[in-house]
């Protein structure tokens, strides 16, 4: 009887696993193996929030397998190593396993299929994270794409993949005993996490439960409400998507039966599609710029002047703590820490304010976004970071400030995100929830608040740290104030 591993990796579910559905298909005994080595991630090993979730992402996987008949093997070590052994102590013939794109990981696969493949075993890779693999598109002259819209536009036109059933049952073989998951010491020791538990339910199962919400509610003010924090108006995906508890192809084909059962929902497919893409997008650069994660995509920007790391340790831990004193970064940085999530509008926000009104590198906030976020993806975290730092792929470079009292008005207008986050401040009427410091006397007194005690004072003028930024980036070489644009 013919056996093969499939080694999951960042693709924990049964439906559309390419890997999963070969092995089932070629093989009468199917072992499922996990190998845990951050090491290979080459500087990003997980952080703690992504540990979290994939403690109990394994668990849900390895529950949903048992139920077909196979559990999940745990394994810890090198991973070549692991594989070896393991494929000759069941006498294996295949090991499949799904692609990943971080450059480190891809260049370890490389090496694990060589060495396998020179063992005698046949190997097979698939593609179960993307609608389309960064090396597939390219522009009209051969290059890759570094602007978002006709990316975008040539995704579309590629052929569409249906998703894959799960496997009805799988027959294992005999095996040697592997780890239970709380042995690979993935959760905190301090209880930091009990925020995560209310907001999340990890696994294959969970990810279809956020899905159908979304496409039960959600979806029909997508379009329109997406941008307000306060409001349940995303889907909430992201962490399942990075995990790869549910893949965008399953996703899309989802999108599209909702848009064919109700015009009202409908509405959401494009827009929600084209966030999809932004993630397709992220993979693209990633692997064709592969220094990104720690070096800005737009050269000149080397030459940046940050301030120095002593100079600004105070704001960058205030700015991490929810302390900066401008409640729209303040709320979504404690959202972050509560929830290991943040909305994408706040996200900006806190990214601009960190990288242009206290000039602070943006890799010192993509770190700390890497380490608290339970949906920390390397491409996406890396896009993101340069975008708003106005490094990265864009259709021409351009410095963005973004001002956080309009943008919190416009956005959260009543302030129902704020109180619920900076309950210091709930009591305080509208106009002054968004600058306290700017509000009289009486009416912080009448709402309990005494600025410096109970909430800070802002550590950063923002009208002359937008000046600061705004000098910095004219100092770079090819750059000037006429390729500035400041997003209010």
């Amino acid at each position: 009887m013919s056996t093969a591993l499939v080694w999951f990796r960042r693709d924990l579910r049964l439906a559309d696993n390419p890997a999963l559905h070969v092995a089932a298909q070629r093989h009468a005994r199917v072992l499922p193996v996990y190998v845990h080595a951050p090491g290979d991630e080459a500087g990003w090993a997980p952080g703690a929030a992504s540990d979290w979730w994939l403690h109990h992402s394994l668990l849900a996987l390895d529950g949903r397998l048992r139920r077909r008949g196979a559990g999940l093997l745990i394994l810890r070590g090198d991973a070549l190593e692991q594989l070896r052994g393991l494929a000759a102590a069941v006498r294996a013939e295949s090991v499949y396993w799904n692609r990943l794109y971080e450059p480190a990981l891809a260049a370890r696969d490389a090496r694990v299929a060589a060495a396998l493949r020179a063992d005698g075993l046949e190997t097979g890779d698939f593609n179960a994270a993307l609608l389309v693999e960064p090396w597939e598109l390219r522009t009209g002259s051969g290059a890759p794409y570094r602007v978002f819209t006709p990316f975008w536009r040539s995704a579309q036109a590629a052929p569409r993949r249906e998703p894959l059933p799960s496997p009805r049952m799988l027959k294992p073989p005999a095996a040697p005993a592997g780890l239970q998951a709380q042995a690979l010491g993935l959760l905190p020791r301090k209880p930091w996490d009990q925020g995560f538990y209310q907001a999340w339910q990890p696994g294959e199962e969970g990810a279809w439960a956020a899905l159908e919400r979304f496409c039960a509610g959600a979806a029909a003010q997508y379009r329109e409400r997406r941008d307000f924090p306060a409001e349940p108006a995303t889907s909430r995906l992201s962490p399942h998507l990075h995990f790869g508890e549910i893949g965008p192809a399953q996703v899309a084909a989802r999108l599209r039966r909702l848009a064919a059962e109700s015009d009202a929902a409908g509405g959401a497919v494009e827009p929600y599609l084209r966030q999809l893409g932004w993630r397709e997008f992220a993979h693209h650069l990633l692997h064709h710029f592969p220094h990104t994660p720690e070096q800005p995509l737009d050269p000149r920007f080397a030459g940046l002047a940050w301030r120095a790391p002593p100079d600004y340790a105070a704001d960058l831990r205030a700015w991490r703590r929810g302390r900066t004193g401008i409640p729209i970064i303040d709320a979504g940085m404690r959202e972050l820490w509560h929830s290991g999530w943040m909305h994408n509008r706040v996200r900006m926000l806190a990214a601009s304010f960190l990288t242009k009104n206290l000039l602070v590198p943006w890799q010192e906030g993509a770190r700390w976004f890497w380490d608290t976020l339970v949906d920390a993806d390397l491409a996406n975290n890396t896009l993101g970071w340069q975008w708003t730092a106005g490094c990265g792929a864009d259709a021409a470079p351009y410095f963005r400030v973004f001002n956080p009292l309009l943008q919190a008005a416009r956005f959260d207008p009543a302030g129902a995100y704020l109180r619920r986050w900076l309950p210091e401040l709930a009591r305080l009427p509208d106009a002054a929830l968004h600058a306290p410091w700017q509000a009289a006397p009486a009416v912080l007194a009448a709402a309990g608040v005494r600025l410096g005690q109970d909430y800070p004072l802002p550590v950063v003028d923002l009208a002359a740290s937008r000046g600061r930024a705004l000098r910095s980036y004219a100092q770079l070489k090819g750059g000037g104030n006429a390729g500035i644009s400041l997003l209010l």
